[in-house]
């Protein structure tokens, strides 16, 4: 372990935090979400919620400010009678580490061909429906 890293924060995931460059993106996926097969790197953080893993991410990770929207989304599929109210936590997440940053929402199957392209695919417990999210990292200014 050390200071200031949550412990949700395996040494896999610091490893590929720290790879990551400007422009990559970390997909994190609910339970339900086809991590393994989607994965061209994986980290398996299943005991975990999404949230949890965001705001640890989060405190580490830079979003891009280049881009109109750094953050990503599953859209709901039409006809499903679900509304994601994770993703109202997310915002506020978002916001305590980065500010105001637009959100957006990305066709199903439009998603899984991003994943598949992402740098990590972090698979979780999450049972939240609609509760996949990219991120796009930044560039570490400090």
């Amino acid at each position: 372990m050390l200071k200031g890293i949550s412990p949700i924060i395996s040494p896999e995931l610091i490893k590929i935090l720290m790879e990551m460059g400007h422009g990559d993106e970390l997909v994190i996926g609910d339970g339900n979400f086809p991590a393994a097969s989607m994965a061209q790197r994986l980290v398996r953080l299943d005991g975990h919620g999404v949230p949890e893993i965001l705001d640890a991410i989060l405190r580490l990770y830079p979003l891009d400010s280049y881009v109109d929207a750094p953050v990503k989304l599953m859209q709901v599929t039409p006809g499903d009678d679900v509304v994601p109210v994770i993703w109202e936590k997310y915002k506020a997440i978002v916001e305590k580490h980065a500010g105001k940053v637009q959100f957006e929402e990305i066709e199903r199957f439009a998603f899984y061909e991003r994943a598949k392209t992402a740098y990590c695919v972090v698979a979780t417990g999450e049972t939240a429906l609609y509760a996949n999210i990219i991120l796009k990292k930044g560039v570490v200014v400090e």
